[in-house]
């Protein structure tokens, strides 16, 4: 019987547009301005070098390690200020959250660092509805690409891999690794993620199209 409920952020219960404000208007709007040069052209350059670590990495993650790289003159967390407008629920995460609460511990496992996770779930308002809130990056200094991070995971849950189900936006992160310790994994995939098509769907994966469909498979 499952116990705990597991659910990637970004993409996954709120919408990744606030992440892409952040990274791919934000830093390159500063970048921009600081080298006096056509929005277009940073937003390329910046894409590139994104590009060229890529996400199983962890500075990938690490929007300090990024200003700091490009020599930019702004702070993290104005930053993140300047965009938690487009911090928004995905559509049903509420009403499924609610729901599932009443028979499941619910948790966060992210990828993303700690003063994103904080924020866009203190600004979304869905905090409450979680027991525990894990940033892969920042708590346990490594990305989901690992089976170690769920063992971990399970660890300080006190519950074995089959007692639990962890849905995310990251076929790879979040489904093939989980799913291959015995996580009962769910793929959330989005029909115009560019994601969703760098990756062609295996044979037994788990997917889904939006969180409602949960409700039925659990």
């Amino acid at each position: 019987m499952k116990k705990i409920i597991s659910f990637d952020l970004d993409g996954t219960i709120v919408s990744g547009h606030y992440g892409e404000m952040v990274w791919g208007h934000g830093i390159p709007e500063a970048y921009a301005k600081r080298y006096s040069m056509p929005f277009d052209d940073a937003q390329r350059y910046i894409r590139k070098e994104y590009e060229s670590v890529g996400d199983g990495e962890i500075i990938w993650y690490e929007i300090r390690h990024w200003l700091e790289r490009f020599d930019l003159p702004v702070q993290a967390d104005e930053l993140l200020a300047k965009y938690e407008s487009y911090i928004v629920m995905v559509p049903d995460a509420k009403e499924v959250l609610e729901e599932l609460a009443k028979r499941y511990t619910l948790v966060v496992a992210s990828n993303a660092a700690r003063l994103f996770v904080d924020k866009e779930l203190h600004y979304s308002g869905l905090a409450g509805y979680f027991t525990h809130i894990v940033s892969a990056t920042t708590d346990y200094g490594m990305v989901k690409k690992e089976e170690h991070f769920y063992r971990r995971l399970c660890e300080l849950l006190g519950v074995l891999p089959r007692e639990v189900a962890h849905i995310g936006d990251h076929p790879v992160f979040d489904h093939d690794v989980p799913a291959g310790m015995g996580i009962e994994a769910y793929y959330l995939q989005h029909e115009h993620s560019a994601i969703s098509h760098q990756f062609s769907i295996k044979d037994g994966r788990n997917v889904i199209n939006n969180l409602r469909e949960l409700l039925d498979r659990l």
